[in-house]
Parts: C-alpha cells; structure tokens; sequence
C-alpha cells in the first residue's frame, strides 16, 4: 500500500501547482494559441484540469482507445467553470487511489487509435505518466502565459514573477 499512498500523497501536492496555473487562464483568450501547431489556450486548460481523471482510467480500465471512444469537451465559460472541472476530476482520481489494491497498479494498460499502439504500459505506468503529463503541459501553459504578459506562477520554487532579487 505504500506506492498508492505515495501516489495520493503527490496527486494532491502537484494539484496545489496546477489550481495556481488553472486559475489565470484568462476565459477571453480560451481560442489564442501561439502558434498554428499548438493547442488553444482552452483546449490545453481543459486538459491540464482532466487529467487527474487518468488516474481513474489507469486503475479501473484496460485502456484508452482514441478511435472508438466518444469524447466531448467540457464548455469552459468562467474561471469557476475550469477550476470545478479539475477539482471535480481531483476528486475522481483521488478516490480511484483510494480504492485501489497494490495488485491494480501491475496490470496492462494500452493507449491506442485503433490498431496503431501509442503506449503499453501498467497501470503505475500510467498514473505516472498522467502526472509528467500535468507537469509538461502546465509549462506550456506557462509560455502562454509568459507571450500574454501574464505572470506566471512558481511550480517547484518561485518563478522569475514571484522573486525579488
């Protein structure tokens, strides 16, 4: 049981992080992007927030198949609508860990389109990788932040905003 509860113990601590970036999302530029090849500053903030909900998938299904699952994309209209997205998700993989035995974290996980196989992991493997995933794209959403003269916040100490050297 002691990686499950390492596994809550850093959900929780990188979820702190993640409301400070989800909570500056600015709702008037949910459709900037700051190239043609990245994401919309919304489509990225919904992602960040559903994340957490990997956690779920790790542990309760076998896996993700993007050809055939039906994804719909949560309307974000205000800061609320975001930050309750991911604390409602927060919660999601929260409890999933919470139930989980240490046998679930062994078991096969895969990432596909179809036949086309993105990762084959274990379910560790995947909780995992949810949690570098939080962490690259709230660093994205940080040079976002940066090229809109927003400041951004610290993630594991302060950020050039945050000191007064």
């Amino acid at each position: 049981m002691e990686l499950i509860k390492e596994l809550s113990k850093e959900l929780a601590a990188e979820a702190g992080t993640t409301q400070k970036f989800l909570a500056l999302v600015p709702v008037d530029k949910l459709d900037w992007a700051p190239h043609e090849k990245s994401m919309k500053m919304g489509d990225l903030a919904v992602h960040i927030a559903e994340l957490p909900t990997w956690v779920k998938l790790g542990l309760e299904t076998e896996g993700l198949d993007f050809a055939t699952m039906e994804y719909q994309a949560p309307v974000i209209k205000s800061s609320q609508d975001l930050l309750t997205l991911f604390e409602n998700s927060l919660k999601e993989g929260q409890e999933s860990l919470e139930k989980a035995m240490p046998e679930d974290l062994n078991k096969r996980w895969v990432l596909r389109s179809g036949d086309k196989i993105h990762a084959d992991l274990s379910s560790y493997e995947t909780i995992r990788h949810a949690f570098a995933q939080t962490s690259h794209h709230r660093a994205q959403l940080g040079v976002y932040f940066r090229l809109l003269n927003i400041p951004v916040p610290g993630s594991y100490g302060p950020s050039a905003d945050e000191t007064t050297f």
